[in-house]
């Protein structure tokens, strides 16, 4: 028979469980000094790039329009999925500092889960600036006034919170008896659930479903946006104005494809793909945290005219000083 102390201390171990263990990459492990290199410097790329970009669209009055004001939502979001993710990765490729609290797994985990979220929530709110934009040109300043952007802007990121909180409480409930070895880089919901001695199955369904059902519905949202805006374009008289108005879809629609291409792949090979290995799994985990951030700057420099222009007399101005 257990005696008290036995089991008062199950419960207080239940209810703070001590570190994790991440492990990073398994079956990598010989290389993580080497692999951490050039995350390092996708990271630093992404950094930078999301920071000259929120620099211009601050600075610049010219970029100061709804679709510039979405583009340094979406920058300030990937800079936390990027930042929530990168410094600790290489913390364990470099400095093999593998220990993370359970506070500390539970705040990482909700920055990259609801950034993730957000991040979604930012492409259907840009797809809906475009289609205001293309199909209602004259009444686009109407549509879009400030007030209209912020209560867009606090939807999104209420929702975004809504979707994920309830995954920090699913988890607190678990106790954690078993191992606390965490085979991959980063916490994450169903990869932390799966450590505890208790069903689990809540987390699964929660974590699984109601996150995919809101990013489904998103491209889904954006699919009828884009709808509507190829109707208006092909309506258009002259081969001209056709190709102006695409153009400004352009960036968007490859910021789009970085983003949800990846992000289906990664989940249709967890549910589905048992045949891929766990070391590819992880690999493109983290790839995922860190290349979009990295590209979605450099995609809106080269693709938008006018950041390109500010962009240029950026750096050309520094280079005369």
């Amino acid at each position: 028979v257990p005696s008290w102390s036995a089991m008062i201390s199950f419960n207080l171990s239940s209810c703070n469980p001590g570190p994790f263990i991440l492990m990073g990459i398994p079956g990598l492990e010989q290389f993580h000094v080497w692999i951490g290199i050039p995350f390092c410097i996708i990271y630093i790329i992404a950094i930078m790039g999301n920071c000259i970009v929120l620099y211009l669209i601050a600075v610049e009055h010219s970029l100061h329009e709804p679709m510039f004001f979405f583009l340094s939502m979406l920058a300030m979001t990937d800079l936390i999925l990027s930042t929530a993710g990168v410094p600790k990765t290489l913390s364990i490729f470099w400095l093999g500092a593998r220990e993370i609290t359970f506070p500390g797994c539970l705040t990482q985990m909700f920055f990259l889960h609801y950034s993730f979220v957000l991040d979604s929530a930012i492409l259907m709110a840009m797809a809906f600036d475009r289609y205001v934009a293309i199909c209602s040109p004259l009444r686009y300043t109407t549509i879009l006034t400030p007030k209209t952007i912020s209560k867009i802007v606090v939807g999104i990121a209420f929702r975004s919170f809504c979707i994920i909180l309830p995954d920090v409480f699913l988890l607190t409930r678990l106790p954690f008896c078993r191992t606390r070895i965490i085979p991959h880089t980063y916490c994450e919901h169903i990869g932390i659930a799966r450590l505890a001695c208790a069903d689990i199955s809540i987390n699964i369904w929660y974590g699984f479903c109601v996150p995919i059902m809101t990013v489904i519905s998103d491209v889904i949202l954006i699919g009828v946006s884009y709808t509507f805006i190829l109707c208006a374009v092909f309506r258009l008289p002259s081969q001209d104005a056709r190709q102006k108005a695409l153009g400004t879809c352009g960036s968007h629609v490859c910021v789009i494809l970085m983003f949800y291409t990846p992000a289906f792949f990664s989940i249709l090979a967890h549910r589905f793909g048992h045949n891929v290995s766990r070391t590819f799994h992880i690999m493109f985990a983290n790839l995922y945290i860190v290349i979009p951030p990295a590209l979605n700057p450099i995609v809106y420099g080269v693709k938008t005219k006018k950041i390109r222009e500010k962009v240029t007399l950026l750096f050309s101005t520094k280079g005369m000083k």
